[in-house]
């Protein structure tokens, strides 16, 4: 009997002729509803093999007893939208697969600790010079992928959550108020099974990710504990494996990107519930087919439960674009290529001086961008959101404007509100917002003072405006005659 929790699909060890082993691995870019074209396997064509055809098709018949046994287990989730327990676990066996180069998760060695310490802290001095922002990390860690999915589930479960509630939520709206009650075993039976099948999907995607990203923050937002700077050794000899570039600079130049985060997240309060609220806000918007989710709540049979897994990879749950969602995301993708842009420009000003492959580094991780990896994938499949090259681009040109316009401190002042921080427009138009005049103070100043000591006294034999009362007589006669 297989070894995956509730008998889930995962992916095959690969079996001796590797080629065969890729094709029919969904985390190696296949057709599985897993890979990183579609990790989470929303959406028509996810593909991929029937879960539960998986855990009862490679079992013989005395073996029924102990899946329906597990299956029960998995009807028996009373936990949030999400089965979390399910994630982490499916996300741990993903990762023990390794990647599709072969690459195997191993422990971290003393020896990669302290290099990645070091790199850690020669970073920050570095950054000390570029940016008024002073350091953000309170200790450095080296990771292995399986420590990056532990140390992350909690922010994903704070991204996925209000998404993954949405969607439960309508499975429970579809029925009449007065069938509701009478449904009520069926209905739960369903969102359990909802919170199972989120916990596969998302916990096959995370374990793919675990095997690209190289930081805590590689996606932009900070998925690891406040003030702890990460590097995953393994994935950073990875990403520097092809670049004819000294392995101390490739994780040198990950380690400025991995500290500037930190600072910018440490001492900016406000940007982590900003970008986590504008996928709540997302979230908000959520429309479920209705239609779809109707036919299978009617025609849905206890004895076949991969139907709901169906629904799901026929795009049941796809969200529709809704005036809501757009603004979110619209805000969500500026706050995001603006944190990404900032930490472009201040990782190269630290570099262009001290690493000669500084150029070549800085490109690699831009394409790496624009190319979009299981990093971007995942996110966009998540909530539908793709971070353009374009952006981020603008917003680094921007930022390194604004240095030489304004200075350091003029430049990070921005962050202090997130009223002070360029639009979307701006970024469109970026010289024109460094440029523009900035609002003169000194009037307003002026007549707040005024206000403050009162109105001012003419000066003796100074004419009275023409609209003027005299208040101080009440004899009706004319202040001439006097």
């Amino acid at each position: 009997m297989s070894d995956t929790p509730f008998g889930f699909g995962l992916p095959p060890e690969e079996p001796d002729d590797g080629d065969q082993g890729k094709k029919n691995d969904p985390t190696r870019g296949g057709q599985g509803s897993g890979g990183p074209a579609n990790p989470f396997g929303f959406g028509p064509g996810a593909g991929g093999d029937n879960p539960f055809a998986a855990m009862f098709g490679s079992m013989n018949p005395n073996d029924l007893g102990a899946a329906f046994q597990q299956l029960g287990q998995m009807l028996s989730y009373e936990g949030g939208p999400v089965n979390w327990d399910m994630a982490k676990q499916i996300a741990r066996q993903t990762v023990s697969q390794g990647t599709a180069d072969g690459s195997k998760d191993a422990s971290v060695g003393p020896a990669e600790r302290s290099a990645v310490d070091e790199a850690l802290r020669l970073a920050d001095l570095w950054l000390d010079g570029v940016t008024s922002m002073p350091s953000g990390a309170i200790s450095s860690v080296a990771w292995s992928r399986a420590e990056w999915v532990e140390a992350t589930l909690p922010a994903w479960q704070q991204l996925v959550d209000p998404v993954a509630e949405r969607v439960g939520l309508a499975m429970g709206d579809v029925l009449p108020e007065e069938m509701q009650a009478m449904a009520g075993p069926l209905i739960g039976m369903m969102r359990s099974m909802g919170g199972a099948m989120f916990g596969q999907q998302i916990g096959q995607a995370v374990g793919v990710l675990a095997g690209e990203v190289v930081g805590s923050t590689d996606i932009g937002l900070p998925l690891g504990p406040a003030g702890r700077a990460a590097l995953l050794p393994l994935n950073v000899e990875r990403f520097g494996k092809d670049l004819s570039v000294p392995q101390d600079e490739v994780r040198l130049y990950l380690a400025l990107r991995e500290a500037a985060h930190q600072r910018l997240f440490a001492h900016v309060p406000w940007l982590r519930s900003h970008l986590f609220g504008a996928v709540e806000g997302y979230a908000r918007g959520i429309k479920v087919d209705t239609s779809k989710l109707e036919d299978v709540v009617g025609q849905f049979d206890p004895s076949q439960p991969e139907q709901l897994q169906e629904a799901l990879q026929q795009g049941m749950f796809q969200p529709e674009e809704t005036p809501e969602q757009k603004a979110a995301l619209a805000r969500l993708e500026t706050a995001l290529a603006l944190v990404e842009g900032w930490v472009d420009a201040v990782v190269h000003a630290a570099a262009k001086s001290r690493l000669t492959s500084a150029d070549a580094l800085r490109e690699t991780m831009r394409r790496r961008r624009a190319s979009g990896g299981p990093a971007e994938q995942t996110f966009a499949t998540l909530i539908g959101l793709q971070l353009r090259p374009r952006r981020l681009r603008d917003a680094s040109r921007l930022w390194a404007s604004l240095t030489d316009a304004r200075g350091l401190e003029g430049r990070d002042a921005l962050w202090e509100h997130p009223d002070m921080l360029p639009t979307a427009h701006d970024l469109d138009d970026p010289d024109g917002f460094v440029h523009h005049e900035q609002m003169d103070f000194s009037e307003l100043d002026k007549m707040l003072g005024e206000a403050a000591n009162g109105p001012k006294k003419p000066a003796p034999g100074a004419d009275a405006p023409d609209d003027a009362t005299d208040k101080g007589d009440d004899d009706g006669k004319d202040d001439t005659d006097k």
